[in-house]
């Protein structure tokens, strides 16, 4: 059965849900952080998935980088797999502009997690959400 990790849960909300995938947002306000983790269980990697889902994933990470194209106008959207904190598969999408705290380098230790005022969290969900409906994408 699929369990989201303790540490994703720790440091993300639900946004919402895909076909395959959790849809997450990063509760750090530094960057336009969203996160997909696959509802499979025990999966540590993106080869561990079925061709069918691995397909699926990739079709969800495009539906959602455009998405972050189209709210947030960034520079340059990063997509990583790292898992050496969180074995679990997720896969972070980072919005990121040449004047963010970290550029050009990985936004990993570059700066403190910041905390978002509670209506600006709202209106991020709420606005890559509204943009995701309706592309086999549900809200939580």
């Amino acid at each position: 059965m699929f369990e989201l990790h303790s540490r994703l849960a720790a440091d993300t909300l639900m946004v919402g849900e895909f076909e395959l995938c959790q849809l997450l947002i990063h509760k750090d306000a530094n960057y336009p952080w969203f996160i997909l983790v696959p509802k499979r269980p025990k999966v540590t990697e993106v080869y561990h998935l079925s061709e069918r889902d691995r397909m699926q994933l990739m079709k969800e990470s495009c539906i959602l980088s455009e998405a972050l194209v189209d709210v947030f106008a960034p520079d340059k959207i990063n997509i990583a797999t790292l898992g050496n904190m969180v074995p679990q598969l997720h896969i972070h999408h980072v919005a990121r502009y040449t004047t963010d705290v970290a550029w050009p380098n990985p936004i990993w230790g570059a700066m403190s997690a910041k905390d978002y005022p509670q209506t600006e969290l709202e209106h991020r969900i709420e606005s890559v959400a509204s943009v995701l409906v309706g592309e086999d994408f549900q809200v939580s």
